[in-house]
């Protein structure tokens, strides 16, 4: 799995007009699942995720988690991210999971996201063309790679 997160004072997604998913303060995670990707992932990425210290504590400094400020998630699908682009200027998405192997991981994703969390978890609609607006904070964006752990 692989996904860029962004940290935001408020972000929504919008599919043929209408909002599927809204959030204030938080996190707005685009997310690529792969051929590969399995519950390991989900598991490991969740709880990075929930802990990554990239708030703001009261002296400016990103010491905090999404946990420590309570801050909404909204979670979009987005197979663009495993976009491989070394050869020509068409990427080919060869390692992006189709439909019947990624929804079960999106849904499983977002399920356990909601474990033991309190806060909104919002949602994009999978496979939907859709229009995200997002107030990004800092900016604070980061990429992690459940391959790499990274």
């Amino acid at each position: 799995m692989r996904v860029v997160i962004q940290r935001v004072s408020q972000a929504k997604v919008e599919v043929n007009g209408t909002v599927t998913g809204q959030i204030g303060a938080g996190l707005l995670i685009f997310l690529g699942i792969e051929n590969a990707d399995s519950q390991e992932d989900i598991d490991w990425l969740v709880h990075k995720i929930k802990h990554l210290r990239i708030f703001n504590d009261e002296q400016a400094k990103m010491n905090l988690s999404l946990l420590d400020v309570r801050g909404e998630v909204l979670i979009v699908s987005q197979f663009t991210l495993h976009a491989k682009t070394k050869k020509g200027h068409r990427p080919s998405y060869v390692h992006a999971a189709k439909p019947d192997i990624a929804i079960p991981l999106y849904k499983a994703f977002i399920s356990k996201f909601k474990e033991n969390f309190e806060q909104k978890v919002a949602t994009g609609q999978f496979g939907a063309m859709m229009k995200v607006s997002l107030v990004n904070e800092g900016p604070v964006t980061i990429i992690i790679d459940t391959k790499n752990k990274e």
